[in-house]
């Protein structure tokens, strides 16, 4: 096994209302030791009150009193645990239609998405719009998880059904990197969650928990160029760093070292890197993810939100774009309409041009004929900029691919975009 300690692991979860999430991601934080014991005291004494002859896990993680009090999950549940090998953050989304942009929030940031299936119900369209979403979103790892095999009696011939339809529903998208795993699954049981189940002996490979543990994830992060925009411009005006002036940020993709012409842009203007740091101390180079402080060999001028590059890897640069967007706000999104599009830190103002066609999260396809998209629709859409955006496409570099459109008077998150 590969060391993973102090790799942390984002996950998030997905399935029909009822196919168990909640109950799964306790079952996880049971049989891992990471229940607080106020809140193993806490279920057993709610499941006592309920009458039934089992731990109801499912209150580890629905927070919400409305949550408690139906039996969903409504908001997008946070959970943390740990094991010796590695750290997890699991993101327990929504499964009613109602809430599929809160879906699409919990998974744009995860690495790996669990979808539930009930192994009575099989593919659903819930299902496939699960599977849509992080088809989406390039989901690099999606593991299938057929829940309450206890339910249909651990039968291999039913499971091995609904992976056939899985598959088949795989095949019809147009992205297709995902590595997708499927595990028979009883959460309520603990079948082949933790540990391996006496129940499914016809499967041999490993459970839930041993994939997440030997998991590396596939991310397109490391091979994208480098994009260093910038949040906040240093200048300490101390005794000891008098004429330092460092700009700080996160780096999206790719490696920046010392040494390494950049351009600044939208000036355009070029100069080199002088240091790395991260906080005192001092580094020859950084990779993705990495939140650093640069500082330049010239006095260029650079300000909150420009984005620094390599000067041989140059972003694209446009005023119009056309991205597929969900949207999440409870007024309808119609061309001509105007927002501010908030790519990274950076703020333009945005038209609406054209929605080109909305996007069946059903059936895959195109409906090429809408004038506008309702809260929780996907579509594709043409944009005009008031300034030149500097991006890449989704595809290409996730997250200087991605941006949210913002409602100029309420100041609202109306959607939520991927440029094509």
């Amino acid at each position: 096994m590969e060391n993973n300690k102090n790799k942390v692991l984002k996950l998030s979860t997905a399935g029909n209302v009822d196919d168990g999430k909640s109950t799964l991601i306790g079952r996880l934080l049971h049989d891992t030791n990471s229940l607080p014991k106020d809140k193993l005291d806490a279920i057993k004494q709610s499941s006592k009150q309920k009458g039934y002859d089992y731990l109801d896990f499912s209150l580890a993680t629905d927070g919400l009193v409305a949550e408690r009090e139906q039996g969903i999950t409504i908001d997008v549940a946070h959970i943390y645990f740990s094991t010796p090998n590695r750290s997890y953050i699991i993101a327990d989304t929504p499964g009613h239609v109602e809430y599929t942009r809160n879906m699409v929030t919990g998974a744009s940031t995860s690495q790996v998405s669990v979808i539930l299936i009930d192994a009575r119900k099989g593919v659903t369209e819930q299902t496939k719009r699960h599977f849509f979403i992080n088809n989406l979103l390039q989901t690099k790892d999606i593991i299938v998880a057929v829940n309450k095999m206890d339910l249909i009696d651990y039968n291999q011939e039913k499971y091995q059904d609904i992976i056939n339809d899985f598959k088949a529903l795989a095949a019809q998208v147009n992205y297709k990197k995902s590595n997708i795993t499927y595990i028979p699954i009883s959460a309520l049981h603990g079948d082949n969650v933790v540990n391996t189940s006496p129940q499914m002996k016809w499967y041999q490979a490993e459970t839930l928990l041993s994939y997440l543990e030997n998991l590396q994830p596939k991310n397109n992060t490391t091979s994208a160029s480098a994009r260093f925009q910038v949040q906040t411009v240093i200048r300490p005006k101390t005794e000891e760093f008098h004429d330092f002036r460092g700009f700080a940020g996160k780096l999206k993709g790719g490696e920046l070292n010392v040494g390494d012409p950049v351009t600044i842009l939208p000036s355009g203007k070029t100069s080199s890197i002088k240091t790395i740091s991260f906080f005192n101390q001092a580094y020859s180079s950084a990779s993705a993810g990495s939140a650093i402080t640069i500082s330049l060999h010239d006095e260029v001028n650079v300000s909150r939100g420009d984005l620094i590059v390599k000067s041989d890897q140059l972003p694209k640069s446009a005023k119009n774009i056309k991205a597929n967007i969900c949207w999440m706000d409870n007024q309808a999104l119609t061309a001509t309409s105007t927002y501010f599009l908030q790519h990274g830190v950076k703020r333009v103002k945005a038209k609406v041009k054209n929605i080109l066609h909305k996007i069946s999260i059903d059936n895959f396809s195109q409906i090429e004929t809408s004038d506008a998209l309702t809260m929780n629709e996907f579509g594709n859409i043409e944009i005009q900029l008031a300034q030149p955006l500097h991006y890449d496409t989704y595809a290409e570099n996730k997250e200087n691919g991605a941006f949210i459109l913002i409602d100029a008077k309420t100041n609202t998150t109306a959607g939520v975009g991927f440029i094509a």
